[in-house]
């Protein structure tokens, strides 16, 4: 049986950087079409764990959060978090946000969310304009980024990466059309 100390008010004060990043690593629980995965940097390995476990057990829309495997800087850590790939996802982050005053006394205005590289307001329709929040929208999205590269893997002379998923059935329509 482990016993576990409850986190108190603003036990986190100063332990979390005011920044997230949204699918920026790969998710590990699924396919990133379906999955969105959210990361903050925090102050110290056993902070990092404590927000974890506030995570896992206060939100049911959670499916996963983790602590990085060694540092990503001197005593600084990444909490990786995911959940669906969902329409609602920016509310979901935008009450994460909200919630977490309570524990670092940081303001939903304190927060900026990074999405491909640019900081953004942690509001939910700023969110919802920048975030890629269906599965079919992010597979045409990154389908399309894909498609460019393969063109610039033809003229160097390197092997394409497929852009679409080849099922049985797909082979076979291959192999009939003799490519």
């Amino acid at each position: 049986m482990k016993l576990t100390e409850g986190l108190d008010y603003q036990d986190m004060k100063g332990q979390i950087t005011p920044k997230i990043t949204v699918d920026e690593y790969a998710a590990k629980m699924g396919e990133d079409s379906d999955i969105v995965t959210l990361t903050f940097l925090v102050n110290s390995k056993l902070a990092a764990e404590d927000l974890v476990a506030w995570l896992e057990i206060g939100y049911d829309f959670i499916l996963d959060a983790s602590v990085s495997a060694g540092e990503v800087k001197p005593g600084k850590w990444l909490v990786f978090v995911e959940m669906k790939r969902r329409s609602n996802v920016p509310e979901k982050i935008c009450t994460i946000l909200k919630d977490l005053k309570t524990l670092t006394d940081l303001e939903l205005k304190d927060w900026t969310v990074f999405v491909d590289e640019h900081g953004h307001d942690a509001d939910v329709e700023v969110l919802k304009q920048v975030m890629i929040l269906s599965p079919n929208e992010y597979k045409s999205q990154k389908g399309e980024e894909e498609e460019g590269l393969n063109e610039m893997r033809k003229i160097a002379g390197l092997p394409n990466k497929n852009v679409h998923d080849i099922d049985e059935e797909i082979r076979k329509y291959i192999t009939n059309a003799g490519m």
